[in-house]
């Protein structure tokens, strides 16, 4: 009789509100437990913090099991490679002592960002805020208009590299679509064909060794037993489909499209942990019922924002900060499928007299437990809101649920009741070893 294959346990980890959610430390914590990372959508305008033994590191397009030894880091084709970023990347990371190139594999299917990508991208942004429409809150990275090209079936991609003369004629016709739409409708310069040209052939040959069918290379791993965990960007409710559009990213962010993004079936997403605050932040535009005031002194807000330390990791730019939408995390539950929840940041909750949640919204006259699709409806709604009890006592650093203070974990079960989702883990700090394990998603 034939020997049972052996299968490793995957695992989807996925950011449920607006981003920002700890997901690159939550990453980082189960790659011990894992063989392979992978990243599945986004660009290099996602960012995750980690912080090793006090030392801090920020990803934006590498997969954060690159800071263990021996694990995997692939890059799905559901990513836009902007090449030139990636290197640099790449580079700094191997200066700070990380192996990154014998490990690091990149699907050949990858649309490629190009630096009209980015011209385009920040020329649109300048317009709608001259025009008074208002800014998307893009972070200016090309990453929509890459997005763009490969759904309209003109995108250049990573394999084009391997082929300069198939190369150059894609670019010839890309660029010229897209320099009319600089030069003319937004006002901005055209770019040249030969400088570009000439930095993409250069960049080939250094990223040609980690060219690969990540899929094939996935699929293989899976049946030899590995576990995977595959690594989101951005959050939920800045998806394309089911985010607050049109102030949203310019790709899918939910668990589903872990399989699409990188090459596999879904047969292969056992376990989908979602990453939450325990508030709720936002960068950019768009429509946030639970929004405080954050930039004056004193207030809640404020303490969120100042002891959260909520800058965006890409951008720099404050992040608006707000109590806990358990109603929009409603939202989120439901289109990931989540499993299990991990509970980020709870220490910023400490020393607040009490707190609230949202559980609900009144919507023209009505009242409703989940959040709407409708934007301008999301707009409009008036939170409904729970008080808690605040502590006194910190949670920083905290390894288990005994050590929280009554409070707290009053808190976190009143989330599991709304949701209907069991919280397995919580966050209590940056570093690794700051984090509650009540089920671990590789052993669940």
């Amino acid at each position: 009789m034939q020997s049972e294959i052996a299968r490793g346990r995957n695992v989807v980890v996925v950011g449920t509100q607006w981003g920002d959610e700890g997901k690159g430390k939550v990453v980082d914590w189960m790659t011990d437990h894992a063989e392979a990372v992978v990243r599945f959508q986004g660009g290099h305008n996602a960012g995750h913090t980690l912080v090793i033994k006090g030392v801090k590191t920020a990803l934006q397009l590498i997969p954060s099991g690159v800071m263990r030894e021996g694990v995997a880091c692939y890059v799905g084709n559901g990513v836009v490679v902007d090449p030139t970023h990636l290197l640099s990347e790449i580079e700094r990371l191997e200066k700070a002592g990380v192996d990154v190139r014998s490990r690091l594999f990149i699907s050949e299917n990858c649309p490629l960002i190009l630096p009209f990508h980015v011209a385009v991208d920040k020329a649109r942004e300048a317009l709608r805020e001259s025009g008074g429409s208002g800014k998307i809150g893009t972070t200016g990275k090309g990453i929509g208009p890459a997005y763009e090209d490969k759904v309209a079936r003109r995108a250049l991609r990573v394999q084009d590299l391997k082929h300069p003369e198939r190369f150059a004629t894609k670019l010839k016709e890309l660029l010229d679509l897209h320099n009319t739409a600089l030069a003319g409708y937004l006002n901005s310069e055209a770019l040249e064909f030969q400088p570009i040209y000439d930095q993409a052939m250069k960049m080939a040959e250094v990223l040609k060794p980690m060219m690969a069918d990540v899929g094939y290379l996935l699929h293989k791993a899976h049946k030899a037993g590995a576990n995977i965990l595959f690594e989101g960007a951005q959050g939920t409710l800045l998806d394309i489909d089911h985010g607050t559009y049109p102030y949203v990213t310019s790709s899918n962010c939910v668990a589903g499209n872990a399989a699409a993004g990188a090459g596999v079936g879904p047969q292969m997403l056992h376990y989908m942990l979602g990453i939450t605050k325990a508030y709720t932040t936002r960068v950019g535009s768009g429509p946030f019922p639970t929004e405080l005031e954050w930039e004056k002194e004193g207030t809640v807000g404020w303490h969120l924002s100042t002891v959260g330390q909520e800058k965006g990791t890409v951008t720099g730019r404050a992040r608006r900060c707000g109590w806990m939408d358990a109603a929009a995390l409603k939202r989120s539950m439901i289109i990931n499928g989540i499993t299990g929840l991990c509970i980020t940041k709870l220490d910023v909750l400490d020393g607040l007299p009490e707190i609230k949640m949202c559980v609900g919204y009144k919507l023209n006259g009505q009242t409703i437990d989940i959040l709407p699709l409708d934007g301008d409806e999301i707009a409009a709604c008036e939170p409904i809101y729970e008080t808690f009890a605040g502590w006194t006592e910190t949670t920083f650093g905290a390894t288990s649920m005994e050590s929280l203070p009554a409070n707290a974990r009053a808190y976190l079960k009143r989330i599991e009741a709304v949701i209907g989702v069991p919280i397995d883990m919580v966050s209590t700090g940056p570093d690794r070893e700051h984090t509650i394990v009540l089920r671990h998603p590789y052993q669940a």
